[in-house]
């Protein structure tokens, strides 16, 4: 079927209505409330699914672009060569496509300009290296010469890596959102040469499919329209824009300074007990994703009055999920680390890309489930988490790459890439590779063992609703349904014995798979997403007191201020990239931070100092939270855009407003503006915490569960910061002993200041009044706890302290 000009046109009018009805309304509804509309021409195919999001909007501060030089490339140059301008690029993705077919351009000047004195439609392609969905679409459509020739002759093809250019993505996912009721990647759009969106959608098929136009159908019904019709596209899709401008602008100003109250948090916790699935944890059907907010959320509730059936109420929740995650198939019981997401309900087959941002999330996550049941499991999970990043994701000046992909070759000589194919097994791999008998049992083999515990099965374990397309046939995703207890007793033998046979057979076949072909590894590193590692890495260290996850952060730390920090420009940059000779490089002209990656990164520095007690770390933290308000600050509305107002194809520029696979940076920063208060007495990073607050007050009042990580910093507005002082000598026993009776307990709001007696040059010291009025005393060190401007008279041993901390709660 052709897309003529009566059903573009309606499309697009449709999307006008629709837009219309979705932003009409409040603009806080989270996404999961949004009824799925069938649009005329959106894809139907999600990559990584937006359902459970409400992608905020914004665009860009910087745009990344080819130089000068490379900009003079003809096409003909890089046809020769097989290649097209893609080949300039850093990013892994981008490279990814730089063979294509299709005369793919970066975001930036020269395309911008080419659309404009062409008179041509853009397509915009957004998607990231470790995308499935974007792996088939250019297999099947970018790949195909008589697409790609459609697509050169009649558009400029821009393609975008969503991880690099979170600004470009937000901006045009709010668009697929709003006309179709969902979204995901790879996200399709085609723009008018002003970067006002036409229409779009997901993944499309090359050819018309089951009712749906195809991706070839698609270009040829834009560009016949676009000949024909231009004025009233124009018309239609700037119409869209406008609204979601007009939503976006609509937040009443700062005339209520109301802060919400401590009620929604009670809001949120039912809203999250009414989706939570209580016999394998987590709070949704499948597919199911962590959501470590919640976690963060419900384990500072639990841990303001444990005594309360409400707080036992928060912690098992937290804990049967975590216990239920670590389990399972979402959890790489061979390589450690933990996949996306599970497509099942009981965690069983997951998505098997691994995100940086997960690992730094979940292992906060189970830091508090340690602190808070002290259950070795917990331990062996952060351990497994920091194992992983650190041999898998890590490069060797301390910062951390974005992902692995779940795509890879089965073996070798393998043709075509299959997901999940480097972590999964079949039952007569297993029973090669573990065919060792027991010592002391005769007759029973290492590989019935860990069949056994690990559920793996002859014909495979994975149901075939699980796998529509058929990639894990006869395969086995490991998965424990019972307990080494029950293994131990299955077989007769100590639970002693069967850990180290279960731990034997893990490191064999470990061995084992890393000859195999690894997945793609996406070695773009993130600053923001190594924030989140800073802080997963120093809680766990400060919790466990492992001083290697301390160092880790700190390595990174120090990566991110050699690598990712412009001191003379003030501004952090986004990102930067492994050359092949494994040197740090950035493009040609890097792009700078968004409010997420200050906002991350100073709550990683904040967490560091807490873990290290470097007060350089907390003076770096300062420099960065004044920055970001000097570049994100709203004065009118309260809160912090996404983006600098400094790019001139920013036709939207809005405030990130909801906790999703990653925490939202507003919720970030009101958290880190509260401990920052508390640490240097700057009334205006309390002012502002309360603006930022006030300004979320719809959402935190009606559907607080869409921003969980918020209504934690909400409490910690409401409870006041536990303030914990301790002076003493640094690296004494003493004073170790003081550190750790506070690093070993799960305190909400907790603020933890040192002062080394023997140094005088301290920014606490300097700009901490009640600090630099405590006593000192040179034979024994003292710790002073404070609440609502109040403190406690000194105490010096770890009993009284630990006391101390009990009563505060």
């Amino acid at each position: 079927m052709l897309l003529g000009r009566s059903s573009l046109l309606s499309a697009v009018r449709y999307s006008l209505e629709l837009s219309k009805k979705q932003y009409g309304r409040s603009r806080w509804r989270s996404s999961r409330s949004i009824k799925v509309y069938p649009s005329v021409i959106a894809g139907s195919q999600l990559c990584r699914s937006t359902s459970n999001l409400r992608i905020p909007l914004s665009l860009s501060t910087r745009m990344a672009s080819s130089t000068k030089d490379d900009a003079k490339s003809t096409d003909e140059t890089f046809v020769n060569k097989g290649e097209n301008r893609l080949a300039l690029e850093k990013s892994p993705y981008l490279l990814q496509h730089a063979r294509n077919p299709v005369q793919w351009y970066p975001w930036g000047d020269e395309a911008l300009e080419k659309a404009k004195a062409e008179d041509k439609v853009i397509f915009l392609s957004v998607g990231y290296s470790t995308c499935h969905w974007c792996h088939v679409m250019e297999k099947e459509s970018f790949e195909n010469p008589q697409i790609a020739e459609i697509m050169n002759k009649n558009f400029v093809n821009i393609k975008v890596d969503r991880e690099e250019r979170p600004d470009i993505d937000r901006i045009y996912m709010a668009f697929v959102q709003a006309i179709s009721g969902h979204g995901g990647w790879p996200m399709s759009v085609f723009l008018a040469p002003n970067l006002s969106p036409i229409i779009g959608g997901t993944y499309f098929p090359p050819e018309d499919r089951h009712g749906y136009p195809g991706f070839k159908t698609v270009l040829l019904g834009i560009s016949k329209e676009w000949r024909e019709n231009k004025s009233e596209l124009m018309l239609l899709g700037g119409s869209i824009i406008q609204r979601l401008k007009n939503a976006s602008e609509n937040k009443g100003g700062l005339i209520d300074r109301y802060v919400p109250s401590e009620e929604c948090a009670m809001i949120c916790f039912h809203q999250l007990k009414n989706s939570y699935e209580p016999n394998f944890g987590g709070f949704s059907d499948a597919p199911k994703f962590p959501q470590p907010v919640n976690f963060n959320l419900l384990f500072y509730m639990y841990a303001r009055d444990p005594s309360t059936d409400l707080a036992r109420e928060c912690l098992e929740m937290c804990v049967h999920t975590l216990k239920k995650m670590a389990l399972g198939g979402i959890h790489d019981h061979i390589g450690q680390g933990f996949s996306r997401y599970s497509v099942d309900e009981e965690w069983h087959v997951p998505h098997f890309e691994k995100m940086l941002y997960d690992q730094g999330q979940l292992l906060q996550s189970y830091t508090d489930a340690f602190l808070t049941t002290k259950d070795p499991l917990f331990a062996e999970i952060i351990d497994d988490i920091a194992t992983y990043v650190s041999r898998d994701l890590r490069h060797k000046e301390g910062g951390f790459y974005s992902a692995e992909d779940a795509d890879s070759y089965p073996t070798k000589t393998s043709g075509e890439k299959k997901e999940g194919a480097f972590y999964v097994w079949t039952f007569d791999e297993i029973n090669a590779l573990l065919a060792k008998e027991v010592a002391d049992k005769k007759g029973l083999k290492l590989s019935d063992v860990f069949c056994f515990h690990f559920t793996v099965k002859p014909k495979g374990n994975v149901p075939p609703r699980r796998d529509p397309h058929g990639e894990l046939s006869k395969q086995n995703v490991l998965i424990v349904y019972g307990s080494v207890e029950d293994t131990a007793r299955h077989f007769g033998i100590t639970v002693e014995k069967t850990q180290i046979l279960l731990k034997e057979a893990s490191q064999t076949l470990f061995q084992a798979r890393e000859k195999r072909p690894r997945p793609h590894l996406d070695d773009k590193i993130l600053t923001a997403w190594n924030g989140l590692m800073i802080s997963g890495l120093a809680r766990a260290g400060s919790a466990t007191g492992n001083k290697r996850y301390v160092d880790l952060a700190t390595d990174a730390a120090k990566f991110i201020e050699r690598y990712l920090y412009d001191k003379s420009e003030r501004s952090l940059l986004r990102s930067c990239y492994r050359s092949d000779n494994d040197a740090i490089v950035l493009t040609s002209v890097p792009i700078r931070g968004y409010h997420a990656d200050y906002a991350f990164v100073v709550k990683g520095l904040l967490d560091l100092y807490e873990a290290n007690l470097d007060p350089h770390w907390l003076e770096f933290a300062e420099i960065l939270q004044d920055i970001q308000d000097e570049l994100f600050w709203d004065a009118t509305n309260g809160g912090y855009y996404s983006t600098t107002k400094d790019d001139p194809t920013i036709i939207l520029r809005l405030r990130d407003d909801h906790d999703g696979a990653e925490p939202c940076s507003n919720s970030i920063a009101c958290g880190n503006l509260l401990r920052l208060t508390a640490y240097l007495e700057r009334v205006e990073f309390k002012d502002k915490a309360e603006r930022l607050l006030s300004s979320f007050k719809e959402p935190l009042s009606k559907v607080p569960s869409s921003v969980a990580e918020m209504v934690r910093a909400l409490l910690q507005y409401h409870d006041s910061s536990t303030e914990i002082y301790v002076i003493g000598d640094s690296g004494a026993e003493n004073t170790n002993e003081l550190l750790r009776v506070v690093r070993e307990r799960l305190i909400p709001g907790q603020v933890l200041m040192f002062a080394d007696q023997n140094q005088s040059d301290n920014i606490l010291l300097r700009k901490n009044k009640i600090f630099a009025k405590m006593k000192q005393d040179k034979n024994v060190p003292r710790a002073y706890v404070c609440r609502y401007r109040t403190c406690s008279l000194a105490v010096t041993t770890p009993a009284e302290l630990a006391d101390l901390l009990s009563t505060e709660r």
